[in-house]
């Protein structure tokens, strides 16, 4: 399976990072092919509302960054794995920006499943990403959710974690 991982992290050793790691390494060795991009080191602008991606671009942005070298990847991948902080009760601006930018692609064109990866520094705070996630991503796509796996850093880096993130990898096929 070709799988697409989106890291919205900047922090290369948190929490989100570790559930990465865990899923990448498990899917790596049970035989997927897996792209990571790892958001914060790009350069990703801000979807402009301009519609040229709608009108005269075909599905095209106008705008000419690190997006050029994401949107095959996303039209490619059979899974789609979003990973993100929670930022003020959602995702990271990172993250934001790079949703908003695959406006101009759609419905990305071998997805067939999707899952959400969440850490956070407490409880009780995903409910906006995962609205965004069902409501805008997952459900507007119409693919299988295989799943929302949250926890707070400590969570997040536990071998527990680890553990159903590696499962869920090998569960695959």
């Amino acid at each position: 399976m070709n799988i697409l991982v989106l890291n919205g992290s900047p922090r290369v050793t948190g929490g989100t990072a570790a559930m990465v790691s865990a899923f990448v390494g498990a899917a790596r060795e049970a035989g997927h092919d897996v792209n990571v991009i790892e958001i914060a080191t790009k350069n990703i602008h801000g979807c402009l509302a301009c519609e040229y991606c709608h009108t005269s671009g075909n599905g095209s942005c106008v705008q000419r960054d690190d997006m050029d070298e994401i949107y095959p990847l996303w039209d490619a991948a059979e899974m789609i794995v979003v990973a993100s902080p929670i930022y003020y009760g959602s995702f990271s601006g990172q993250m934001h920006c790079l949703i908003h930018r695959t406006y101009a692609g759609g419905i990305p064109e071998q997805c067939r499943k999707m899952a959400l990866f969440l850490c956070s520094g407490a409880h009780g705070v995903y409910s906006n990403a995962e609205g965004i996630y069902h409501g805008y991503l997952q459900g507007y796509f119409g693919v299988e959710d295989l799943g929302v796996y949250e926890g707070t850093t400590s969570e997040c880096k536990s071998p527990k974690m680890a553990l159903r993130l590696r499962n869920l990898a090998f569960s695959l096929g």
